[in-house]
């Protein structure tokens, strides 16, 4: 019931529906009669259409390969006509309504479909979007954005040779992005998260005490007691400016524990 969208030149799966689509007019309704050269790929391509129509995930059970390498793995595309197509491809019959066509400018983009430059472009646009909503308390939507920023500039790192200067101008920018998404789970109550991400952040930059501050607020919400401890020492000891605020917390974290052991002796002392 959701026309399907293309972007033309993104490399689709199905070269020829591109050619096809960009030989008709808005509202045309158009049949085309393929040879089998130009169908190979359909029934990979009909496969995930018929899982997103019965409102399944199209890549369910898959591994992290492409779909030709999963087919390998399975055997199998799940549906015998598809198989069956697999095995004896022919000419197929494409009957097409073109509803819309979007210029480039106007196309809100996916990650994955954006060139180099434009994901550069998005970056800070994403950040200021990002601290625009935390300043309204809208964590939620703030981390998504966060996110988003990290996803285009983890793209650029891929191309990058570990370590190097381009990779390291990239690691730069990805590090306070991660930071502030990791405030808003620590906002949102998502701690686990928090200790996720921190973590792999200082397996990198192990000198970074903002890291290690967000890091001791999520194992002290979770009362992992002696790592918060250990993470606000770190903190005072990597950035003296901090030692006050480090102080506050090792206070509050006392308190809550001293609480928490209370609580939890008189829960337990009737049981023994």
């Amino acid at each position: 019931g959701i026309p399907m969208e293309i972007i033309v030149g993104k490399m689709f799966k199905l070269e020829i529906w591109e050619m096809l689509l960009s030989s008709m007019r808005i509202g045309e309704v158009a049949e085309f009669w393929c040879d089998a050269i130009h169908t190979g790929m359909y029934a990979l391509v009909s496969r995930g259409m018929r899982r997103i129509a019965e409102g399944r995930d199209p890549l369910e059970g898959q591994k992290h390969r492409c779909g030709m390498g999963n087919m390998f793995d399975y055997h199998s595309t799940g549906y015998d006509d598809l198989d069956e197509l697999q095995r004896m491809p022919q000419p197929l019959i494409f009957i097409m309504e073109l509803f819309r066509v979007e210029e480039p400018s106007a196309y809100k983009r996916d990650t994955w479909a954006m060139s180099k430059e434009e994901k550069l472009a998005a970056v800070p646009v994403l950040h200021s979007e990002g601290n625009r909503l935390v300043l309204r308390k809208e964590f939620g939507q703030a981390a998504a954005k966060y996110q988003e920023a990290v996803i285009c500039l983890r793209n650029l790192q891929a191309k990058e040779k570990p370590w190097e200067e381009g990779w390291l101008k990239l690691e730069s920018l990805v590090t306070p992005l991660v930071l502030n998404y990791c405030q808003c789970q620590l906002e949102l109550g998502e701690y686990y998260e928090v200790l996720e991400h921190t973590t792999e952040l200082l397996q990198k930059h192990n000198d970074n005490a903002k890291a290690y501050f967000k890091r001791a607020k999520a194992h002290a919400a979770v009362w992992n007691e002696r790592e918060a401890r250990e993470d606000f020492l770190r903190v005072a000891h990597l950035d003296p400016s901090m030692a006050a605020a480090v102080k506050k917390e090792l206070k509050q974290l006392g308190e809550r524990m001293r609480k928490k052991y209370v609580e939890d002796r008189k829960r337990y002392q009737g049981l023994f």
